[in-house]
């Protein structure tokens, strides 16, 4: 097989004209920085996840099989240059945006923190090294898909984001919000990529409450760490320089409660064990 590319997570290898390798790392990254330390048994988690919500969910999708308790098997496709964010509560980027006048929320939304949304909202950024948040008429200005893509793309995925949600309030945790990708193959437009615990806010229900930050059992442990702590604004402030951040260390504490957490929410969701 030829090696093709690494991302935040995977490396990506060509098997033949028709189908990639995804192999899954234990690696981590947030707000767009990579880290040194890997999460443990992280790569198995999210390989795992993606067989699970591939075969999970009735849509056309790219997964063919799962070959390794890191890798899977996908058909090759031309990726949509857009990333599907759904999002079924006031959380994350869309509280700071909205505070900021850069993101609307419909009329009557409760705006306390974590409040749940009235109805799920598509929300969806550029597919980039720091992605740009965008609404229909900027992707369409941008040519990142045409209209009827975007209208298919929208409601595809707040429906699947409901099917989601559906499945994992089943086993105690809400679905906060979810990150999509599609791609087009054989003239279709294809769900793709990989979807897990770097795609979706996941939190338990026992210890949900609204006007607070939440249980993470996902990347948000990490997040919420790293702004805690100051590293976000670091982060932020030498951007502004034209520096490229510097990672911190992360706490063994916080390693083993997310590698916990992970493999808790993939034993849940899945009735599997590791």
């Amino acid at each position: 097989m030829k090696f093709l590319t690494s991302g935040k997570v995977k490396d990506l290898y060509d098997v033949d004209e028709n189908t990639i390798l995804f192999k899954f790392s234990d690696r981590v990254s947030a707000y767009d920085v990579k880290f040194k330390q890997d999460i443990p048994q992280k790569g198995e988690v999210l390989c795992k996840f993606a067989e699970f919500w591939f075969q999970e969910l009735d849509i056309p999708n790219h997964f063919i099989r799962r070959e390794s308790d890191t890798e899977i098997v996908v058909k090759k496709m031309q990726m949509l240059p857009i990333e599907c964010v759904v999002r079924g509560y006031f959380y994350g980027s869309l509280v700071n945006r909205w505070k900021k006048g850069e993101a609307t929320v419909p009329e009557g939304t409760d705006t306390t923190l974590a409040a749940k949304l009235p109805e799920p909202i598509f929300d969806p950024t550029t597919k980039s090294e720091h992605d740009i948040p965008i609404d229909k008429t900027k992707a369409l200005k941008m040519n990142l898909v045409t209209e009827d893509q975007y209208n298919w793309l929208e409601k595809t995925s707040i429906e699947i984001y409901k099917k989601m949600a559906e499945i994992t309030d089943n086993v105690g945790f809400i679905l906060a919000d979810l990150k999509l990708e599609f791609g087009i193959l054989n003239g279709e437009i294809t769900l793709g990529d990989s979807i897990g615990p770097d795609e979706y806010r996941l939190w338990p229900k026992e210890s949900f409450e609204v006007g607070k930050i939440q249980e993470a059992y996902d990347k948000q442990l990490l997040r919420d760490w790293l702004t805690v702590n100051g590293y976000q604004k670091q982060f932020d402030d030498a951007r502004d320089a034209g520096e490229e951040p510097v990672a911190p260390n992360i706490p063994d504490e916080i390693i083993q409660k997310m590698r916990q957490r992970y493999v808790t929410a993939y034993e849940k969701l899945t009735g599997n064990t590791l």
